[in-house]
C-alpha cells in the first residue's frame, strides 16, 4: 500500500503563517495521499480561549486560523489533501464556520468540515466526574474550564466518512497524525505497532520546525542552514507505522539523525511507555537511520495497550498576574537597579510576594525567591534591565504594583527609563485521570 505523507502547517499558536505553502507544494510535487496537519494547542493556549470563549461565545479558536488556512485551502481541496487541526481549541464548531465562510471568499466548493467533539468536560454534565475526581480539590466558585485529552479514532472515521476538513478541541498532539493513518490503512483499533510508529511520527511533527533544525540550531555547535527559512517537516508513514522524516522542498533547515533524536526524546518521560489516548509507545528498540539528504528513518517503534484513562486538566480562576520592566544604564547601572528592587521590595512586599530578575545578570537561570539574584556580585555592567513580577487574587493589588513600578522613572534610582507594565488573568490547573468510557469522543459534519 502506498505511503501517507503527513505534512506540519504549524507547531503552536503563534508559529509561522508562511509555513505550510512550502508544505502543501512538496506534497502536491509527492503526488499520492497526504495530510495536513496544524497544531495549535498548549495547555496555556487552550485555557486562554475558553476565557476567550466566556467572553465572546463566537470567538475561543485559533486566532491565526484564517491567516494559516488562506494560502493552502484551495490546493488542498483540489489535491485532496485531508486538512487535520486542533484548531478549534474551544470553539471548535466556530473555527468550522470561519473555514466554510472562508471557502466561500476563496470561491471555492464547500467543504466537508467534521467536527471532533468529547474534550470539554466544562458543562454542567461533566461536574460531578470532576468532583468525583478532585474532591476537596475542586472549587466550584472559581472554576473556569476543563478538557480531556481525545485520541485519533474520531480524526480517523471522519475522514473515512468523507470529511476533508477535520476540526478538533484538545486531542493528543501525535494523534492529529495517526487519524489521517488510521484512514488511510483501514488499521484497527489494536494493532498497536503500526499505531505507536504513528504516533511518534506526529510526535516529530507535532512542534513543526523543532525537528527541521529549528530549535536545533546553535551556532558553531551545530550549525543550521536557511534557518530564516526553515522548512517544516513531513513524515511519509507506511503500512507498518515505520516513517521517513524529511522536509518541505528548497526550504532551508536540515533533517538528520541528530534533530530526530533531539525531538524523538522530547517531553518524553519514558521511553518504554510514551502514553497517549491511542497507544502507549516504546522506543527503546527503535532505530533512527539517514537515508539521504534531510531524510531520516525511523523504525522499530513497539507499541502497548492503551490505558484505560485519560487525562484532563482542570482550570480554575487563579487571580492575576502583573509585571513591569525598566532599564538602567551607563556607570554603576546594576547597583541602581538592585536599589531599585529594594524600594520595589519595601514598597509593595507586605502586599504580595515579589520576583525580581536582572536581565543581562541572572534572569533565565534565577528563581522566585531571588537567591541566586542575591548571591550574585554586583558587577560592573552598564546595561541592565530590572523586571519585576507577581501574582494576587485581587487585580487592585496588582495595578498598584504596576503603578509603583512606573513610579520608578522620577521616584528613583536614577537614570531609570523604558518602563512598560503589563497584566493578565492567571490560571490555575489541575490534572486528572478519567475513565475513558466516562468521556465519549464523536464527530458531526459541520453545516455549510
Amino acid at each position: 500500500m502506498e505511503t501517507l505523507a503527513v505534512g506540519c502547517g504549524a507547531g503552536f499558536s503563534g508559529d509561522r503563517v508562511d509555513a505550510a505553502p512550502p508544505v502543501v507544494r512538496t506534497l502536491i510535487e509527492r503526488g499520492g495521499p497526504a495530510a495536513l496537519i496544524f497544531e495549535n494547542l498548549a495547555e496555556r493556549t487552550l485555557a486562554t480561549q475558553q476565557l476567550a470563549r466566556r467572553a465572546n461565545p463566537q470567538a475561543g479558536y485559533e486566532p491565526l486560523l484564517e491567516l494559516e488556512l488562506r494560502p493552502v485551502l484551495a490546493d488542498c481541496l483540489a489535491h485532496g489533501i485531508t486538512i487535520v487541526g486542533n484548531f478549534g481549541a474551544a470553539n471548535p464548531e466556530a473555527a468550522a464556520g470561519v473555514i466554510h465562510r472562508l471557502a466561500v471568499e476563496l470561491k471555492l466548493p464547500p467543504p466537508r468540515i467534521a467536527v471532533v467533539k468529547g474534550d470539554d468536560l466544562s458543562g454542567s454534565q461533566t461536574r460531578p466526574i470532576l468532583r468525583q475526581h478532585l474532591g476537596a480539590g475542586f472549587d466550584e466558585a472559581r472554576f473556569v474550564c476543563a478538557n480531556a485529552y481525545q485520541g485519533a479514532f474520531e480524526i480517523a472515521q471522519a475522514i473515512r466518512a468523507g470529511a476533508q476538513v477535520v476540526v478538533t478541541g484538545r486531542v493528543a498532539d501525535p494523534s492529529l497524525t495517526v487519524g489521517p493513518a488510521m484512514a488511510h490503512f483501514g488499521w484497527s483499533p489494536d494493532d498497536w505497532n503500526a499505531l505507536a510508529g504513528a504516533t511518534m511520527a506526529g510526535h516529530l511533527l507535532e512542534c513543526g520546525a523543532q525537528v527541521s533544525g529549528g530549535y536545533f540550531a546553535d551556532p558553531g555547535l551545530k550549525d543550521v542552514p536557511g534557518l530564516e527559512d526553515v522548512g517544516f517537516p513531513i513524515a511519509e508513514i507506511a503500512a507498518d507505522g515505520n516513517c521517513i522524516v524529511s522536509k518541505a522542498s528548497r526550504t532551508g533547515g536540515l533533517v538528520d539523525e541528530r534533530t530526530v533524536k533531539e525531538q524523538l526524546l522530547y517531553e518524553l518521560h519514558d521511553p518504554a511507555a510514551y502514553i497517549t489516548p491511542d497507544v502507549v509507545a516504546d522506543i527503546t528498540q527503535a532505530t533512527v537511520e539517514q537515508v539521504g539528504l534531510d531524510r531520516v528513518r525511523l523504525s522499530g517503534v513497539r507499541g502497548h495497550p492503551r490505558t484505560a484513562t485519560l487525562k484532563a486538566n482542570v482550570f480554575f480562576d487563579g487571580g492575576w498576574f502583573g509585571e513591569g520592566e525598566i532599564s538602567y544604564a551607563g556607570p554603576n547601572a546594576q547597583a541602581r537597579a538592585r536599589l531599585a528592587m529594594d524600594v520595589m521590595q519595601k514598597r509593595m512586599g507586605a502586599y504580595m510576594a515579589l520576583r525580581f530578575d536582572l536581565i543581562g545578570v541572572t534572569s533565565i537561570l534565577g528563581d522566585d525567591g531571588g537567591r541566586m539574584l542575591r548571591a550574585a556580585p554586583t558587577g560592573a555592567a552598564t546595561d541592565i534591565r530590572l523586571r519585576v513580577a507577581g501574582k494576587h487574587q485581587e487585580l487592585a493589588t496588582v495595578d498598584r504594583l504596576l503603578r509603583e513600578l512606573t513610579a520608578l522613572w522620577t521616584g528613583g534610582p536614577a537614570g531609570g527609563g523604558g518602563v512598560r507594565v503589563a497584566k493578565r488573568q492567571r490560571l490555575s490547573t489541575q490534572s486528572c485521570l478519567i475513565a475513558r468510557d466516562q468521556l465519549p469522543a464523536w464527530f458531526s459534519m459541520a453545516a455549510a
